[in-house]
């Protein structure tokens, strides 16, 4: 799923460079740390969250710190996502 979402595009510059290296190593962690705690379903849902987080994006982000906000927003979602999964679970348990 990863390669589907990597960026294939040369940049124009080097500013456009050293941003899409930054995007490519956030969301690649994001998506790998996803995959390991809670499977490869939630990675890739997640992931496409935070390419949605970045699309409603205003600018693109300009600094690490930039982007570690746009994951976290992502993982805000991931949380719920997850809260929702396990009371479902543990309702249909009981």
């Amino acid at each position: 799923m990863m390669k589907k979402l990597a960026i294939h595009r040369q940049p124009r510059n080097q500013d456009c460079a050293d941003s899409m290296s930054l995007a490519e190593r956030e969301l690649a962690a994001f998506f790998g740390a996803v995959n390991e705690l809670f499977g490869s379903e939630l990675a890739e849902l997640s992931a496409k969250q935070w390419l949605r987080e970045l699309e409603a994006a205003d600018d693109l982000p300009a600094s690490t710190s930039e982007w570690q906000t746009l994951t976290a927003k992502a993982s805000f979602w991931l949380a719920k996502r997850v809260n929702v999964l396990s009371l479902t679970t543990e309702f249909a348990t009981t």
